[in-house]
């Protein structure tokens, strides 16, 4: 998970780098030869640049069956399910620069959907999403909200959030209780593997 970097010149790209002023970030999935995790060299290609793929000075590169909801900015972290599938949380996609909240976002890997993202799960306002892992069974995913309340550190016109008046109440969502990060467990009603 490659964030942003807003500092990188024209000079200074390169292959594993390919924009400058890259605000949006981009994933790099490195291929373990022969299966082997555990050897000394991997191969690399970038999975996908992102940012709006409708504004074409961005440069995004996602799957072209991805819909506007399913693009996403600022990848931070990530986890595999049993499936090979993707799931990649944000840090800073929300406000101005994307219009949009941090969350999950599933992205396919391999065959022709590969590089298709579609969003899973939208963090509460001020908040971003972090530490994705599944149980074994992948019927569970646990993600964990941070710093819900805060204001748009992206935007110099947004309030800032304060204890005394945070951007939201969540999750409790009483006046008398100030905003609490929380770690959520996501099942699918009926139960199942989440994603099938």
């Amino acid at each position: 998970m490659l964030t942003n970097n807003n500092k990188r010149g024209t000079g200074e790209t390169d292959a594993a780098n390919p924009r400058p002023d890259n605000r949006f970030g981009h994933i790099i999935e490195m291929t373990a030869p022969d299966g082997d995790h555990a050897a000394t060299r991997f191969s690399w290609d970038i999975l996908v640049k992102c940012g709006d793929p409708a504004t074409a000075a961005v440069g995004a590169t996602f799957n072209p069956a991805t819909t506007q909801d399913g693009w996403f900015g600022m990848p931070d972290n990530c986890a595999v399910d049993g499936m090979g599938r993707l799931w990649v949380a944000t840090d800073g996609n929300s406000g101005p620069r994307t219009g949009r909240a941090d969350g999950v976002w599933g992205l396919e890997t391999e065959g022709p959907l590969r590089a298709t993202g579609k969003l899973f799960y939208r963090c509460p306002v001020g908040a971003e999403m972090c530490g994705p892992v599944f149980t074994p069974d992948g019927e569970t995913l646990f993600v964990a909200v941070q710093h819900p309340g805060e204001g748009d550190e992206g935007d110099p016109k947004a309030p800032p959030g304060t204890f005394e008046n945070p951007t939201t109440r969540w999750p409790d969502f009483r006046a008398d209780i100030p905003p609490r990060p929380s770690v959520v467990a996501i099942t699918r009603r009926g139960g199942g593997k989440i994603g099938a």
